[in-house]
This record gives C-alpha cells, sequence and structure tokens, in this order.
C-alpha cells in the first residue's frame, strides 16, 4: 500500500515516449483481441426480452421521446436516458440488431479504456511507466475479454451495463482529478457524470462508497472534511435513487404491474444473508472458473435449518476478519474485497429485483463489481515474476497475455449461445433443465408452426411441472394442446387450471371459450367465457369478435352485429369482422349492408374466394 500520509490521490504518471508508445501498443492489443472475440456476437439477432428495450413504436416519435423522460412504465425500467440512447440508435438502425449490437461493443471497448485510465492515474505512484502500462492494460484486458461478461456485450437489453458503466468510470476518473486539484469544476463535472450514470442504470450508486474504498486504500485513513464530506451528497443521490429504483421494480416490473413482489420474493433476515454470502462466493467463482457459464443458473431454495448454507456468509465474514488483521501490512486484497461484495450489493437478495424470479444470480449483476478484482489480478500478473530478478520480468505478462488469450476463446464460443432465441434457450436448457422459463420460451418459438407442436407441448408441460403456480405457464400449454386435435379436453383442464390461479386472467376465459365453441353442446359455456373476458378487459377486438361469432352460431345475431362493430372500431381493416359482421346482417335480411361489408372485406382481402362467392350470390339474386 502507497505511504499513509499521502495528501492526495496522485495525478497520472509523466512518461515519455517509449513509455507511450508501449501503452498504444498494450492498448491496441486488448481493444483488437476483444472487438475479434466479440465477432459473432455483431451477427447475433434480438433475444429475449430486447423487445422491452429497443424502441417500442409508441415512443418512437419525439413526444415519445418526452413520454421516456416523463412516464414511469412508459419504458420497461425507467432508465430514460439509456431509452433515449435506444431512442436515438431507432431512428438510426431500425429494428436491424447489428447496430445494436456494435454500439454495445464500442460501450464495452469505451468503458475498458476507462478503466485503464482510472487504474492509471490509481498506480502512478507505485510503478514505473512500462509496468504500469502492462499491469493496467492487462487488468483492462481481463475485464474485456472474461466470457462473463459476455452475457452484458452480446445482448442488446444490457447495453444498460455497458453505457452505465462508461459514465460510472467517466465520474470516478474526474473525481480523481478533483481530489488532486480541488476544483470546483472537476467535481461539478464528476457529480454530474454519476448523476447521468444512474439514469443508465442504478447499479452505479455504488459509486461514493467505492471512491471512499479507494481513497483509504491509498492514503490508510479517510479525513472527514477531504474526503468524506465531498461525497456526502453523492451518496444521497445514491440513496434516493436506489429507493426509487426498488419501488419501480416492486411495482411496474414483469408486464400488468406484477413488479417484484410476491412468495418467490420474500425470505426471513437469516435468508437474506444466506443468499447475500452463497452469491458473493458464485460470482467470485465465475471469475476464476469460467468455463460453466449460463444464461440463467439453477434457482437455489434458501433454507436457514439447513446447516451447509451457512457456511457461505461464516467463510465470508472470516476472510473479512483475516484481511482487516492483516490491514496495517496490506491494504489492497481488504480494498479489493470490499469493493467487490460492496458493488455487488443491490443484486444480492437484500433489494427486490424482478430478474430474481428466474435466477437468484446472472451474469450481467456482476460487470460493474468485476473491476476491482481483475485490476488486482492485472497488476498481480504484471509483477509475477518480478521477485526473481530482470531476467524475469517478462513472465508475469507472458502468463496475463496466455490467460487472456484463453479467455478470449471462451468468450468467442460463448457469443454463438447468443446467437438466436432457440440457441440460447436449449443452451440454457442443456446445462440448467430445470429453468421453466427457458421450458416455456422455447415452447413459444417452436408453437409458431404445427411441426413444433408436438415439441412445444412438451416443454410446456415441463415448465408447468417445474412451476405449477404460475397461470401463464398453464395458459401456453392449453394453447398448444388447443391447436392439436384430439386433445381438446386436456386443453380445457389446462385454461381451467390457469383460471383457478387467476380468476381475472382475460386471455384465459378467451382461449377457453374458444375451444369450449368447437364442442357440441358447449356454445353456452362459450359464450359465458367469452363475456368474462370482455367484463376483464372491455377493449380488447378479438374477444368482441369471438363472442360475436359465438352469439351468431347461437342464432343471436342482433346480439352478435353490436360486437363485430366493437371490434371494428378498434381495427378497421379487419378483413374477417367485416366477414363476419356482413354474415350477422346477411341472416336479418339487411342485404345492402351486408352487401358493403362483403365489398370492404374483399377490398382488404383480395384472396378470400368464399367471400366472392357470397357476394356474387348476393348480387344475383333479387
Amino acid at each position: 500500500s502507497p505511504p499513509a500520509d499521502r495528501s492526495s490521490l496522485p495525478a497520472a504518471a509523466t512518461t515519455g515516449p517509449r513509455a507511450r508508445t508501449s501503452s498504444y501498443g498494450w492498448g491496441a492489443w486488448v481493444l483488437g483481441a476483444t472487438a475479434a472475440a466479440y465477432l459473432p456476437a455483431l451477427t447475433a439477432g434480438f433475444i429475449w426480452n430486447d423487445s422491452d428495450y429497443v424502441t417500442a413504436p409508441a415512443l418512437q416519435s419525439f413526444s415519445g421521446l418526452g413520454r421516456i423522460w416523463s412516464e414511469i412504465g412508459a419504458t420497461e425500467q425507467y432508465y430514460p436516458l439509456l431509452h433515449s440512447l435506444f431512442w436515438l440508435q431507432h431512428g438510426v438502425f431500425g429494428d436491424r440488431p447489428a447496430g445494436y449490437h456494435v454500439v454495445n461493443l464500442l460501450l464495452h471497448l469505451g468503458a475498458v479504456t476507462l478503466f485503464v485510465a482510472v487504474l492509471k492515474r490509481l498506480l502512478a505512484s507505485r510503478y514505473d511507466p512500462p509496468v504500469l502500462s502492462a499491469a493496467a492494460w492487462l487488468a483492462g484486458a481481463l475485464f474485456a475479454l472474461h466470457p462473463v461478461h459476455v452475457a452484458t456485450v452480446a445482448w442488446i437489453a444490457e447495453q444498460k451495463n455497458t453505457f452505465s458503466l462508461v459514465l460510472y468510470l467517466a465520474a470516478c476518473l474526474v473525481y480523481l482529478r478533483f481530489d488532486a486539484t480541488r476544483r470546483a469544476r472537476d467535481y461539478a463535472w464528476a457529480l454530474a457524470l454519476f448523476g447521468l450514470s444512474m439514469f443508465g442504470k442504478t447499479a452505479t450508486v455504488t459509486l461514493p462508497a467505492a471512491l471512499l474504498v479507494v481513497v483509504w486504500w491509498q492514503r490508510g485513513r479517510l479525513a472527514w472534511k477531504r474526503d468524506v464530506r465531498p461525497l456526502l451528497p453523492w451518496l444521497i443521490l445514491g440513496a434516493a435513487a436506489g429507493i426509487f429504483t426498488s419501488w419501480v421494480e416492486r411495482n411496474h416490473l414483469g408486464g400488468a404491474g406484477l413488479g417484484a413482489k410476491g412468495a418467490e420474493f420474500d425470505l426471513s433476515a437469516a435468508g437474506h444473508v444466506l443468499l447475500a454470502g452463497r452469491a458473493i462466493w458464485f460470482y467470485l467463482g465465475s471469475l476464476v472458473w469460467p468455463f460453466d457459464l449460463n444464461f440463467i443458473y439453477p434457482r437455489w431454495a434458501i433454507d436457514g435449518t439447513v446447516g451447509w448454507q451457512w457456511l457461505y456468509p461464516v467463510a465470508f465474514v472470516a476472510v473479512l476478519a483475516v484481511l482487516w488483521r492483516l490491514r496495517s501490512r496490506h491494504r489492497a486484497p481488504l480494498a479489493v474485497l470490499l469493493l467487490f461484495a460492496g458493488t455487488l450489493f443491490p443484486v444480492l437478495g437484500f433489494v427486490n429485483l424482478f430478474g430474481a424470479l428466474y435466477s437468484r444470480v446472472w451474469d450481467h449483476w456482476q460487470y460493474l463489481a468485476d473491476l476491482a478484482p481483475l485490476a488486482f489480478a492485472g497488476v498481480a500478473l504484471a509483477r509475477a515474476g518480478s521477485w526473481a530478478g530482470p531476467r524475469f520480468r517478462r513472465i508475469g505478462p507472458a502468463l496475463g497475455v496466455a490467460v487472456c488469450a484463453v479467455l478470449a476463446v471462451l468468450t468467442w464460443r460463448r457469443c454463438g449461445h447468443f446467437r438466436d432465441n432457440e440457441t440460447l434457450y436449449r443452451t440454457t436448457l442443456a446445462r440448467n433443465p430445470s429453468c421453466w422459463m427457458a421450458h416455456n420460451n422455447l415452447g413459444q418459438l417452436l408453437a409458431t408452426t404445427p411441426a413444433g407442436w408436438p415439441e412445444a407441448i412438451a416443454h410446456y408441460a415441463a415448465a408447468v411441472r417445474l412451476n405449477p403456480t404460475l397461470p401463464e405457464l398453464h395458459y401456453n400449454l392449453a394453447n398448444a394442446l388447443a391447436k392439436t386435435p384430439g386433445r381438446e379436453t386436456e386443453s380445457i383442464a389446462a385454461y381451467e387450471t390457469a383460471l383457478r390461479l387467476a380468476s381475472d386472467y382475460a386471455a384465459a376465459h378467451n382461449g377457453l371459450g374458444n375451444v369450449l365453441a368447437r364442442i357440441d353442446g358447449r356454445l353456452p359455456d362459450a359464450v359465458a367465457h367469452y363475456r368474462q373476458a370482455l367484463q376483464i378487459m372491455p377493449a380488447v377486438p378479438d374477444y368482441h369478435n369471438n363472442l360475436g361469432i359465438a352469439l351468431l352460431m347461437s342464432d343471436r345475431a342482433p346480439e352478435a352485429i353490436p360486437h363485430f362493430a366493437a371490434a371494428l372500431r378498434d381495427e378497421p381493416d379487419n378483413a374477417l369482422v367485416h366477414c363476419n359482421l356482413g354474415a350477422a346482417l346477411q341472416s336479418l335480411g339487411r342485404r345492402a349492408e351486408a352487401r358493403t361489408e362483403f365489398e370492404t372485406a374483399l377490398r382488404l382481402r383480395p384472396d378470400l374466394d368464399q367471400v366472392r362467392a357470397v357476394l356474387e350470390q348476393l348480387n344475383d339474386t333479387p
């Protein structure tokens, strides 16, 4: 550790042409290798929830940009600066994924470059320029090429990670300059960048605490006036942003206000400790052994009565205690652990996050936290062998390059897992067969074609078996069964299960009505379910149309006509609804009105030959 009596953090080292050339060489190698390792990601498509982040049609105008900033719920999460960036990208790339992937990779490279700049400033007083460049760029290479970060860089929705990290590191770099100069202008810029980073993703709220740890590592102490007081506004701002984001997560995420709440998120105080302790070791393990990475991991059952689960938090506290005892000789290991665990704090289970519905841990949740341990590893590799004398000083950097080469290969291979949804879900299930979400989503992909229905049903059934309390899973299984001849009884049972779990599930009422309408003698039951669907969601055109058809089949045309008209108010270009309305009018002898509806249907869909025949018959009949 540096001498404890330093009054300020060091400025960047003064370097000559030779040192600058060395730094440029390292930089070109690291950034070039990273771009090459991520090439497979640039040809990938959209996956899973990317559609929630690529700007929706209703937000693509200038008024939509205003809604991004002013309306909670207009976007998946209230990160208005991030969604403004997506808004700009949509204006350039539209719905073509390649452009978004390029931007995400460029942001990752920008974060790597800023990470190296921060390390150079922090380490400038300790090493001569060649060692400094090697240490900083090796750390940057480990961060840039580590395959655990593929889940951030190859996933368009996680542009919030790369974007917010660029702002986080820029704020850190400017604050370190402020610490050396004490200029108000530097402080204002640093605070502004910190605030903007939280509008990209509020995981950056941990920056002021991280800066305090860094200052303590550099000086061995914290002075209230010089070190703590300038960061108090940051701490207050970060706490407010964290509380607000937690409220949004609990009340607005997941569609229909489902939110990060309920039995799946309820843990006792002991449960939170158990989860946090296990998660910290899991994330460290992913850094050390990056060979068993997955998109979604098995969701741990947290149980305080199981003794071995307490080993994780106990081991963490024990390591923390040992490092605390050693702090007078070596502060860096303790600082690294504090930075790692502290940066992870928002995702350790103490705050409800919607993603925890699927897994307690995610690779992209550790993106920011990995900076500290990888910085330590980079320095260690750069210095490895130096104790044996000048002749061995290159052993460490050579070993570092070899490690990075392995990481680059793993990253290249893992990028292929994110190529498309089917690849992603099949890869996930190969490593985590208990992932009900992957079963369900793969089923939805397969159910789009008749050839895929049998496998889709098998995946839906697996999802239901793994998570029997989620009504959406029973609904999806029921839909697939409804398409399969001879399986109507099973479909009805699945719809009824979904409705037992959620009686106000309008889509399940509508789906059940569709099946019942095909069974002799069940039209009255179908009508009843259609009416319940409309009572819950009265403005859905499909529900009105289905009820109208059932009423028409029940010889109740006068009741059917208003429902067809209601469907057309929202979908005036729906040719099939015009046909249905025409049939209802024709059954009542209102031939002129029926003819108008059939003509409109043919204008919209010239391929409707049956309608053409009916219209010709109408025209031939006096």
